[in-house]
């Protein structure tokens, strides 16, 4: 090697083949940043700050807003393919439970009727079922961004462990390989 100084365009300033501090090398991405031209995913804002708009039905919708999720649970309620982000999953239990409360409160006040003494057990009973298999179906889809199974879901059978185990799968972060669980063609 040469002693020029400053060497040639493209090639390392140390002899041994070491970048400069701070500097990556050709070709090389930084941590944390996607290369030009790199969609981000669907949900996710763009650089410039704006939304990309809601991803197709198939597609994860990361930071989907609150109320979104309500309507994109009962959009894909029976779809047991594709994958579901941690916001959709913890969004809609959010709902769920304030579902639950507002249809507990309902029952109480329609309950203290003479004729209607049992409506209130059966409107929980009608709220629990209705929302029981878009719930399987959120689950699988969630299991499946993490990379698993969505026969894991049969964990729920045993109450303390499918509790134990729905936190879990909350909590874990998207995991790429996760995408082939993805059906574009499906839309």
């Amino acid at each position: 090697m040469s002693n020029q100084y400053p060497p040639p365009y493209g090639q390392n300033q140390d002899p041994y083949g070491q970048q400069p501090y701070g500097q990556q090398p050709y070709g090389q991405q930084p941590y944390g940043q996607q290369p030009y031209g790199a969609q981000n995913p669907y949900g996710a804002p763009t650089p410039n700050g704006q939304q990309q708009g809601p991803p197709p039905l198939w597609a994860p919708w990361y930071g989907i807003p609150f109320t979104q999720a309500f309507l994109r649970f009962w959009k894909k309620y029976v779809r047991f393919d594709g994958r579901a982000s941690k916001s959709e999953y913890w969004f809609w239990a959010l709902w769920y439970v304030i579902g639950s409360v507002a249809v507990g409160i309902v029952g109480s006040v329609f309950g203290v009727l003479p004729f209607a003494h049992d409506w209130s057990s059966q409107l929980v009973r009608l709220w629990g079922l209705a929302t029981f298999v878009g719930f399987i179906a959120l689950t699988v889809r969630r299991l499946h961004d993490v990379n698993l199974s969505g026969y894991f879901a049969l964990f729920f059978i045993i109450p303390p462990i499918g509790v134990l185990f729905s936190l879990i799968v909350g909590l874990i972060g998207t995991v790429p390989q996760g995408q082939q669980y993805d059906r574009p063609d499906r839309g």
